[in-house]
């Protein structure tokens, strides 16, 4: 046996250790994975436009291969698009060994395309992305934008989408551009477009001036106005910005008679607007009418003229509709399952006397009558407090979302009524009156005087619409009463005056107390509506400045002790039939 010396036997042991040291670390090295990867993963670009990928590979210096599926790239991983929309696949393989690849993915999406419309303030833009998503559009007077409109969604499987860009000011050159979000998370923003507004006509336009009180600040949005009365040239249905600048108009133009008034005009959850067009005799009686809904474009996508309404009436099954009504008029609601509720007027002969009333009908997705509810089935036809015998003079309906009932605003009987409706399976019973004479008690205001008369435009003010809950409103006082009897307000004089309510309800105690109360700057004979708005401040339309002469205003008020004016627009030439802020010309949208 062969001894080693202790040193000899070290320096041994070290040699074997650096040697396996050596193989195992080249071991390890031959049996690291290679991997590979593509940075950006996800890109969204133009046609024609250019990204840089980046590989990133492993345990490998070989480098790799580049392809996509459209358009081309280079051996640097510079990538071109296509000159169409594409959804491209670039993959990046391994030359060392070609089974290892990674892909990422490019929207390429080819421009937008701007064209005029049939309205001049309104541009159509189109884009047509290949994935899913959303599109926009952002626009404004330079490329700061500022403004947008909605969403819409990309078709199935990719294609064009189509928006109206509304909200600008005519002969004005606008900015615009595509925004498109995919549905991965990458978002597109397209190249700077530009439209120039057409002109309206002046004489077609109402007389306005807006006013923002110094230091205040109104809530934001826009205005939409519809003016009765005046030139019948004069576009009835206008939407401004808050500095009273006209962004909107429409008329019907030889579809009704001349001179007809938009009574009124809302707007639909699909972004269209629906209208009311009235031909009116000096009383404010409706003598024909036209439903329309229009898009942004002025483009009418159905219409509903009295006639044709009197048609379906008389084949209806529904009860109670074998009726003959003048024609839809003041207010309409759209409901949430796509029904519409209407105001119509009727007639009876009353012991000699030819009676005007109303009714409420309910259309349906079809526009053809389901349910109707008939205001000389359910009141007494001896309380005339107002103008009889034009005896009821609906003029406003709205929907109560919590229980489906709804609650309509009946002028010459200076009464608010709640209506067992529960969204069509109703019995048509009155659940309740509110007002002079009627079912609650008024606290915080003097009986008869505070209580509201010949009223307009109620709204919602709290989120709930039952129980306990609030409603805003415009009390013309045509009718008031006082301690000392009834005034009827046929000329402006010191006893006539209007207010703004805002009444907290309590439908089971059956008692109603101000929660706001203020005298209008105006006694306005007609028209007009109140709501509380976004930020809390109060707006309310005075439909009429003087009897004598045609005029009227919107005021935004902070509803503190004394009512501090934050904002008023001014109608000369026309009196307003309602005013109401909107958040923007799109469902959704705030400016």
């Amino acid at each position: 046996m062969i001894q080693l010396h202790r040193s000899t036997r070290c320096v041994s042991l070290l040699f074997w250790f650096v040697v396996c040291g050596v193989l195992f670390a080249t071991g390890c090295a031959s049996n690291a994975p290679t991997t590979v990867a593509i940075s950006p993963q996800i890109a969204a670009i133009g046609a024609g436009q250019t990204v840089q990928f980046t590989p990133i590979v492993t345990n490998d210096s070989s480098g790799v291969t580049w392809s996509a599926t459209a358009g081309s790239i280079d051996a640097n991983g510079n990538f071109t698009a296509p000159a169409q929309s594409a959804t491209v696949t670039v993959t990046a393989t391994s030359v060392k060994n070609k089974t290892l690849t990674a892909a990422a993915k490019v929207n390429v999406v080819a421009p937008g395309q701007v064209a005029s419309t049939a309205n001049v303030q309104v541009a159509s833009f189109t884009i047509a992305p290949a994935g899913p998503g959303n599109v926009s559009v952002q626009f404004g007077t330079d490329t700061t934008y500022g403004l947008t409109t909605w969403t819409q969604p990309v078709p199935t499987g990719g294609g064009a989408v189509s928006l109206f860009v509304a909200g600008m000011k005519a002969t004005t050159l606008y900015h615009m551009r595509g925004v498109v979000q995919f549905a991965d998370g990458s978002q597109y923003n397209d190249v700077d477009q530009t439209f120039t507004t057409g002109a309206v006509a002046t004489a077609q336009l109402p007389v306005i001036t807006a006013t923002t009180t110094p230091g205040a600040t109104p809530q934001s949005g826009v205005e939409f106005v519809n003016t009765v009365l005046g030139s019948p040239s004069v576009n009835t249905v206008t939407v401004t910005d808050l500095a009273g600048n006209v962004l909107w108009t429409y008329s019907p133009g030889d579809a009704i008679a001349a001179g007809a008034a938009a009574d009124p005009f809302k707007q639909l959850s699909n972004g269209h607007f629906l209208i009311n067009f009235g031909v009116i005799n000096p009383t404010g009686q409706v003598l024909s009418s036209l439903l329309q809904e229009v898009d942004l474009s002025g483009k009418v996508f159905w219409q509903l003229s009295s006639a044709q309404l009197n048609q379906e009436l008389a084949v209806a099954t529904c009860t109670g509709c074998n009726i003959t009504i003048i024609g839809t008029h003041h207010d309409f609601v759209a409901l949430p399952n796509g029904h519409l509720i209407v105001i119509a007027s009727t007639q009876q002969n009353v012991s000699g006397t030819t009676v005007t009333g109303d009714v409420l009908i309910d259309l349906d997705q079809n526009h053809e009558p389901v349910w109707l509810w008939n205001e000389f089935n359910h009141l007494d036809i001896n309380r005339r407090p107002y103008l009889y015998p034009d005896w009821t003079h609906t003029n406003a309906v709205i929907y109560s979302a919590d229980d489906g009932n709804l609650i309509i605003s009946i002028r010459h009987q200076n009464w608010l009524v709640k209506v067992d409706y529960e969204n069509g399976k109703g019995s048509g019973d009155i659940l309740w009156r509110l007002g002079y004479q009627g079912d609650f008690t008024l606290v915080g205001g003097t009986d008869p005087t505070d209580w509201f008369y010949t009223q307009h435009g109620p709204t919602f003010v709290s989120s709930n619409t039952t129980g306990k809950f609030s409603l805003a409103l415009f009390d013309n006082g045509d009718d008031r009463f006082f301690p000392s009897g009834q005034v009827l307000c046929t000329a402006q004089s010191a006893s006539c005056y209007s207010t703004v309510q805002i009444i907290n309800l309590d439908e089971t105690a059956k008692t109603a107390t101000f929660n706001f109360h203020m005298t209008a700057p105006f006694y306005s004979f007609f028209g007009g509506n109140s709501e509380v708005l976004a930020n809390g401040n109060v707006e309310f339309c005075e439909s009429a400045e003087t009897i004598s002469a045609l005029g009227g205003d919107i005021f935004e008020v902070a509803p503190s002790a004394n009512a501090q004016t934050v904002w008023n627009m001014k109608v000369t030439g026309q009196d307003i039939y309602r005013g109401q802020r909107m958040p923007s010309m799109y469902p959704g949208v705030q400016w």
